[in-house]
């Protein structure tokens, strides 16, 4: 009986480990150097503190083990915060918010080239999924399920 409970806890241990590593979020200079070396598709996930949606989306979907396992074996991954005012560079082009200088919540250059309908605003939450050529295959402007998010994979 001991060693049964033992073996209980080391097993209920070993799969909360391995469920808080959770997606391998890369950053976009992690990206470009990944996909230089392997390519492969891309999940993009565009959030904001104050996204109500968003936050549901962290703790609800990609906390699923089934969608860490896919995300993680099959794609790579970047979630970004669109007000970030940290420059980022991508393909030898820097990437800047511009907005933050005028707006209280300015938008990077980056959601709004590549999560944005009109160029001006980006609804959230956003995420992108490319293929391991980083052509655009799917756009989401809404929340999903990680059944949804699944079938979209």
């Amino acid at each position: 009986m001991k060693h049964i409970v033992t073996l209980l806890i080391f097993t209920l241990f070993t799969i909360s480990s391995f469920a808080q590593n959770g997606i391998n979020w890369k950053t976009w200079a992690e990206l470009e150097q990944a996909l230089e070396e392997n390519p492969k598709p891309v999940l993009v996930y565009f959030h904001a503190e104050w996204c109500a949606y968003c936050k549901k989306i962290k703790r609800d979907v990609f906390t699923k083990t089934e969608v860490i396992n896919k995300i993680n074996t099959e794609y790579y991954a970047v979630n970004m915060d669109i007000e970030t005012t940290q420059p980022i560079t991508f393909d030898g082009v820097t990437f800047v918010n511009k907005q933050a200088e005028t707006k209280r919540n300015g938008i990077h250059e980056l959601p709004l080239l590549l999560a944005s309908r009109d160029k001006k605003t980006v609804t959230l939450p956003a995420t992108l999924i490319f293929d391991n050529t980083l052509a655009i295959k799917q756009r989401v402007f809404s929340y999903y399920t990680s059944k949804k998010l699944l079938k979209m994979l």
